[in-house]
């Protein structure tokens, strides 16, 4: 992203941040911080105004919104790396080029977290922690009393500057779809990761595993009660567990 559209959109989406003064009735901040949410990206259909079911807009401030989507960026890009790690791992864990070349690790993803062995957390861990040293650097107020736990009044949500494939648009309007692309399949992904996991906790079988016996088990529904309605005698399971 260009410094003049980064400009810009501080302009759009920061400015606000000074508008959450302690001399306002809660009336006034209260439409502050939902005129400054309708300048975000995120907003789309069905929803074509602001998706907020429990009325968290009513009691928080543009800081606080701010923080707010900070966060969500930040679990949705990784949830949406997680939702593939799922994929992934479970179906290509013997592929040779992994790590899991010697096939180790097997079984739902869920599992697989406790297989890994020595010699793979300690660089993830540095990794992991250089990354977040820059984020912090970057989008953080320094942790004093007043501006603990809070962005920077510059800094656009998310907006670090990694844009390695030259996609980013330079056209505001362009720029405001694709964000909202970003944050709508990182919620979806949230979601996913959260039904991945709980079914993997209960029946211990990987997604497409899972998906497979499923869709086995209603096709031999469905013909039994169509060989039932037709007086035909009932067709042998081929494979067990029906």
């Amino acid at each position: 992203m260009s410094m003049t559209m980064m400009k810009n959109a501080v302009t759009r989406r920061g400015v606000s941040t000074k508008a959450t003064g302690g001399g306002k009735t809660k009336s006034a901040r209260v439409q502050d911080t939902t005129s400054y949410l309708m300048t975000l990206p995120g907003i789309s259909a069905p929803f074509p105004d602001m998706f907020d079911p429990a009325g968290l807009a009513s009691t928080a401030s543009v800081v606080d919104v701010r923080r707010w989507r900070e966060s969500e960026l930040v679990h949705g890009r990784v949830c949406m790396l997680a939702a593939l790690g799922f994929v992934v791992g479970e179906q290509l864990e013997d592929f040779p080029a992994f790590m899991n070349f010697d096939g180790s690790i097997t079984g739902p993803a869920i599992n697989q977290f406790q297989q890994v062995q020595q010699g793979f957390w300690e660089p993830l861990l540095i990794a992991i922690g250089l990354a977040e040293t820059y984020r912090v650097a970057l989008g953080w107020s320094t942790p004093v009393a007043n501006g603990f736990n809070n962005l920077k009044e510059e800094y656009e949500m998310g907006n670090l500057y990694f844009d390695p494939l030259g996609i980013c648009p330079e056209d505001p309007e362009e720029l405001m779809v694709l964000q909202t692309k970003e944050l709508n399949n990182g919620r979806l992904a949230m979601i996913a990761v959260a039904g991945f996991t709980a079914q993997e906790l209960v029946d211990q079988q990987g997604i497409f595993e899972h998906l497979a016996a499923t869709v086995a088990d209603d096709v031999v529904r469905e013909v039994d009660v169509l060989e039932k309605a037709a007086g035909l005698p009932e067709t042998p399971i081929p494979f067990p567990g029906f």
